[in-house]
């Protein structure tokens, strides 16, 4: 069942259904583990590192090795009922004995050739958070919360290099002469990053360039690329090792550079850069090379897919990470390369696939003989946790956790009796609509599909969901739809439709009112709308710089709209309210805060739940009331904070917290 399959979830339940007839009663827990037990150890294989058989926990398996195309598929193996009577464990030695043959006479899984390794083995929640092969391949240079590490690749030997103090250190790059690394570093959320040189062997780190980050050192040690600017104002940098001639090389406003990567021979620069576009896919993904001699620049690929691992080999090829598709987890990628002609114009031949497994593969280093590739493999698992608000609004219980499985899942509204949670997961590949309540050992599904649902609501009278769905393969024009799902239950109706649909939010009776935002050339253009018919009607529009990152969220009382720029906006937290019925505006300035996240109403409508960074960096839920007095109702050392929704009675929140765990890995022989 698994090489039928290679690279996809075989499920526990598929196992069963398989393997044990309904009619037959065994202890099929027990006998599966010993069953995958028995393949790993005829395999050699490994549970911690495995190279043909990976578990997902709770989930099932996936045979991870790569088949060569040309090899012959198994045959399935005889299924009749009277066969597996044979027992368990003597159908686990059998499949073993099937799987070992085969793998003998053909030698056709490409793990012979490709080796993956965990190098590091940070616990969830303490990630590492960038990572680099030293020039020889023998060293690795690592960051995590607590600093700069140095880990001998052949012994696992650590030991911490630099100043481990409360700088916060990230993006680290080897000098070839594998004495120094380069690092950005910051002090706090309101300071820019800088770059700094750090001595392997000890020594006070030496500071090269301000307002600077993400910098990789050419292979001749010369010059150094680094990237400048806030979110979405990101440009690319050149100067010398030294820090000086630092000149500009490319940037736009809407730009983000996601990665970058120098040509063996120095000459070249390999980078991937997410455009601003319209709607709620706001980015424009494409891996681009330019010459720094002639400054041509030419676009290699383009796919909203492509993520954060680019690494260029002394054969010119560009090893690239790729999101995976349905019904895949979309948060899942693997690592490609593609070859490129050896003047960096175009490509040569198709893409071939490196790594195939489960979690992301970003942040790419590669050693300077090219025979050794590290990269950072990582899962996020944003989980829905639900907490009740006490003591007049002053304080919350402690979070209790509704969705227990490792997908993502974000809550968006709570059913009117405040007893369940509306919130969107895809567990089932795409994001589909789901309702739970806290005592429900698992959520029912609302509405499924082919199509991911983007966001939902309830109407004013709390009788029916609105949502939006994410554009159709088929849909040229890219429409954004919103749909009507009564609670009482039904087929969805059609509501409306636009290509640049990014929020909604209807206020809750006695009001009426329903509001939606779009993006529309240089403007965040404000719509009421009819919750049944779609029409709609212009309210008020924004213009000026980074109009496009804002947060807003639509009182009780549908009367004023809180507004907010997104996180990565630095300078002191700000939310500002319109009044919808004259206009006015005012401002609230929490001085003590950076890059607000999200914001929420709070349900009575007398203060607003924001979260926020403090001065340190620590994530924080805030309670902001309508004077712009905050204060920290939870924090978050280590998990990442979301937005939190109240219940209509204002006794509950709904939160999504995201776990999430990352190591480095070797990847050989590729």
């Amino acid at each position: 069942m698994l090489l039928e399959r290679p690279g996809e979830i075989v499920t526990r339940e598929e196992l069963r259904r398989r393997l044990w007839p309904a009619d037959t009663f065994v202890d099929f827990d027990h006998g599966l583990n010993a069953a995958v037990k028995r393949l790993r150890d005829a395999l050699g294989d490994s549970a911690e590192n495995p190279r043909f058989v990976e578990t997902l926990a709770r989930r099932g398996y996936r045979f991870v090795a790569l088949l060569n195309a040309g090899a012959p598929r198994i045959a399935p193996v005889a299924n009749s009922r009277h066969f597996w009577r044979i027992g368990p464990a003597a159908a686990a030695l059998l499949i073993a004995g099937v799987l070992v043959g085969w793998y003998a006479g053909h030698r056709s899984v490409a793990a012979v050739r490709v080796v993956e390794r965990r190098l590091t083995s940070n616990p969830e929640n303490d990630p590492v958070i960038s990572a680099a092969i030293s020039p020889d391949g023998k060293m690795l240079a690592f960051t995590d919360r607590t600093g700069v590490f140095l880990r001998q690749v052949g012994t696992g030997e650590t030991h911490p290099i630099g100043t481990q103090d409360s700088e916060h250190t990230y993006c680290v790059s080897w000098f070839p002469d594998g004495s120094h690394v380069l690092a950005t570093r910051t002090g706090s959320s309101l300071e820019q990053p800088s770059l700094w040189s750090i001595s392997v062997f000890g020594g006070a780190p030496r500071r090269i360039m301000d307002a600077a980050e993400r910098g990789i050192v050419s292979p001749d040690g010369s010059q150094i690329v680094f990237v400048r600017g806030d979110y979405s104002h990101q440009e690319i940098w050149e100067m010398q090792a030294n820090g000086e001639q630092a000149h500009k090389i490319l940037g736009e406003p809407g730009d983000n550079v996601d990665a970058l990567a120098w040509s063996p021979d120095g000459q070249r620069i390999a980078f991937v850069l997410s455009r601003y576009q319209l709607g709620w896919d706001d980015a424009e993904v494409s891996l681009y090379i330019r010459d720094l001699g002639g400054h041509d620049l030419s676009r290699v690929l383009s796919s909203p897919r492509l993520r954060s691992a680019l690494a260029w080999t002394r054969d010119d090829r560009l090893i690239y990470s790729l999101g995976e598709l349905p019904p895949s987890s979309q948060n899942d990628t693997n690592l490609w390369a593609i070859r490129v002609d050896p003047r960096g114009v175009k490509t040569r031949g198709t893409p071939t696939r490196l790594t195939n497994d489960s979690d992301g593969k970003v942040r790419a280093s590669i050693s300077a003989d090219g025979k050794r590739l590290i990269f950072l493999r990582g899962i996020d698992s944003p989980g829905v946790y639900v907490t009740e608000i006490e003591g007049g609004g002053s304080r919350l219980s402690p979070l209790k956790r509704l969705s227990l499985d490792e997908r993502r899942n974000f809550p968006y509204t709570w059913t009117p009796d405040g007893k369940s949670v509306i919130f969107t997961s895809d567990r089932d590949g795409v994001f589909h609509l789901f309702k739970q309540a806290a005592d429900q050992p698992a959520p029912d599904l609302l509405m499924g599909g082919e199509q991911s649902v983007i966001l939902a609501r309830l109407n004013a009278d709390s009788s029916a969901i609105l949502y939006t769905l994410n554009p159709g393969p088929r849909d040229v024009e890219r429409h954004i739809r919103m749909m009507r799902l009564p609670l009482a239950g039904g087929t969805p109706q059609f509501v409306l439709q636009d290509p640049s649909i990014n929020n909604f939010q209807c206020a809750r009776v006695p009001a009426t009112v329903c509001v939606l935002s779009e993006f529309t050339g240089n403007r965040l253009e404000f719509f009421r709308f009819d919750a049944v018919t779609g029409e709609k009607k212009l309210l008020m529009q924004i213009e000026g710089p980074e109009w496009y990152l804002l947060n807003w969220t639509l009182s009780p009382d549908g009367s004023t709209l809180a507004m907010a720029k997104k996180r990565r906006v630095p300078g002191p937290a700000a939310i500002r309210l319109f009044t919808l019925a004259g206009g006015r505006e005012r401002t609230l300035t929490l001085k003590n805060w950076s890059g607000i996240a999200t914001l929420d109403w709070a349900a009575d409508g007398r203060s607003i739940w924001a979260s926020a960074s403090s001065l340190t960096g620590m994530q924080t839920l805030l309670s902001v009331d309508l004077h712009g007095k905050a204060k920290a109702m939870l924090q978050e050392p280590e998990k990442q904070l979301g937005w939190a929704i109240p219940s209509a009675d204002g006794r509950h929140l709904a939160i999504w917290v995201s776990s999430g765990s990352s190591n480095a890995w070797l990847l050989e022989g590729f």
